[in-house]
């Protein structure tokens, strides 16, 4: 801990404080203050009652200044105790009830910044003691307020059952629970998957009259969602109906959303028919779970119009592009591949995923002049090649029985510090298959590849695009083949495997 006041007669003022208030998030704060020579001005009531041609008394520079310096100070003190305390706290085996006790009271701030720190230490269960044992020092803190805050952080920490103990304590001193508590308290519930407990309360809020408002049913809504339940979805909205909270376009885009990843695309593609009927606001969110929808079912057309709308309004997942590559690989539309990567690089830069999507999509096409562009702008951007970039392209030269440049490529991995995977592998095996001459290459591979552990390190995309190989599915066999016992080892190397596609093919023959 690092501190110092400085002042002088200018009153220029230097604090320094570097504090951790919690293990997860060092920060140091630097406040420099240096005050002029203020301008005159009035400040006074009788110079604003004087009329304007009565001279103004200038204000009193040492009062100004003796001001801003008493703040400064009071701040640096505040920090200083607050970093007390929570060095108290940090202590193996603290007790925040102990040094409450000690300390004999705790303002506001102090204490709601011992609960971040029992929040943030994975310590939330002893919140609701210290609160209460802090409540009770000054009973001006028995407030609506300070239980709606505390109950709503236990319900986020998924402490309900603690929550619900707030709620019956809250109602004992006469307290009335506000929306945003009943509201915590139910969503907690229903995410916990508790829809009967989350029922009760919803039915008990209704009771002393409270009334729903759309963002307590959109929680319920959610949580069916998350738990597949869509026919307690339509429920849940006629019971607004029934209640007269109409959903509004937050509702909507959250049906849009529930019904995308549950696969109902009728569902889904009514919510957004009416929600564009009525001029909603479309959530970019909605809109790339219903890209993703269609992606899940291989629809192209609906997939390339929706992707269409969300590509300059929403930066995409690198999940969700791949969704979209390998519903082009599988239409065999490998020349959208590129124009994926490039609407990607736009927004995220030039990637590996980029790279791998641009040059896959001429190898697919057995494109030597597209590859060869490819290549070079990687070699202009100063891009890293790694193992999926090697392997793309040897299995396009595997494909076109280009052995010439196969064999200068498999040349090339030392000096490109690439590492041959399984793949790799797979790939020479398969070249020498039909007759390519790949001798020289095990005889270096033995030396300096094939004694270590089995790695798959290329990207999935390329195994979808060009399929496995012989070599990968005799792998697979070879390996079904086995007893438990010898399955189950733990690391393979590429020398043991080889051995058993050899021996395993051996006994089919």
């Amino acid at each position: 801990m690092e501190n110092a006041v400085t002042l002088n007669l200018d009153c220029k003022i230097t604090l320094r404080w570097r504090s951790s208030i919690n293990s997860d998030n060092k920060r140091s704060i630097l406040i420099q203050t240096h005050f002029p020579k203020p301008t005159r001005h009035c400040c006074c009531l009788s110079s604003l009652r004087s009329s304007p041609s009565t001279p103004r008394r200038p204000p009193d520079d040492g009062c100004s200044s003796k001001t801003h310096t008493t703040l400064l100070v009071e701040t640096y003190h505040h920090h200083r105790r607050l970093r007390a305390l929570i060095e108290k706290l940090e202590k193996e085996g603290s007790c925040p009830m102990q040094i409450l006790g000690d300390d004999g009271d705790w303002t506001k701030n102090d204490f709601w910044a011992a609960v971040k720190f029992l929040r943030h230490a994975f310590r939330s269960n002893e919140i609701l003691q210290v609160f209460r044992m802090w409540k009770n020092i000054e009973k001006s803190r028995i407030n609506e307020l300070n239980y709606e805050k505390i109950i709503g952080l236990l319900c986020e920490e998924r402490m309900v059952e603690e929550a619900v103990e707030a709620l019956q304590e809250m109602e004992s001193y006469s307290l009335q629970p506000s929306l945003e508590i009943y509201n915590s308290i139910i969503h907690a519930y229903a995410k916990n998957g508790k829809f009967n407990d989350a029922s009760f309360f919803l039915n008990e809020m209704k009771e002393i009259g409270l009334e729903p408002e759309t963002d307590t049913y959109d929680g319920l809504i959610e949580a069916y969602g998350k738990y597949k339940r869509y026919d307690d979805i339509s429920v849940c909205l006629k019971t607004m109906e029934l209640d007269g909270c109409l959903p509004d376009h937050f509702t909507y885009n959250l049906l849009i959303r529930e019904f995308s990843r549950g696969g109902l695309l009728q569902k889904m593609e009514r919510v957004y028919r009416f929600m564009i009927s009525k001029k909603m606001n479309l959530q970019s969110s909605s809109l790339v779970a219903m890209l993703e929808a269609y992606a899940n079912f291989g629809i192209l057309d609906k997939m390339e119009k929706v992707y269409r709308k969300v590509v300059n309004s929403s930066s995409l997942k690198e999940d969700t592009v791949r969704k979209l590559a390998n519903v082009y690989i599988k239409s065999y539309m490998f020349s959208r591949l590129d124009d994926l990567g490039i609407d990607l690089s736009s927004r995220t830069g030039r990637n590996n995923l980029v790279w791998c999507l641009r040059l896959l999509s001429h190898a697919c096409l057995l494109s030597r002049k597209g590859m060869d562009s490819v290549i070079q702008e990687m070699d202009e951007a100063k891009a890293l090649w790694n193992v999926t970039i090697v392997n793309i392209i040897l299995l396009a030269y595997l494909k076109m029985k280009d052995f010439t440049h196969l064999r200068n490529l498999l040349s090339q991995l030392p000096s490109r510090q690439v590492r041959p995977d399984l793949t790799t592998v797979g790939i020479l095996f398969d070249a020498i298959e039909i007759g390519f001459d790949g001798a020289k290459t095990l005889e270096t591979w033995r030396k300096m590849v094939l004694y270590r552990a089995v790695e798959l390190n290329t990207d999935p995309l390329v195994l979808t695009a060009f399929g496995k190989g012989h070599f990968l599915r005799d792998c697979e066999e070879a390996y079904i083949s086995l007893e438990p016992k010898a399955s189950d080892r733990k690391t393979w190397t590429y020398h043991q495997l080889i051995d058993l596609v050899i021996k395993h093919k051996a006994k089919q023959s």
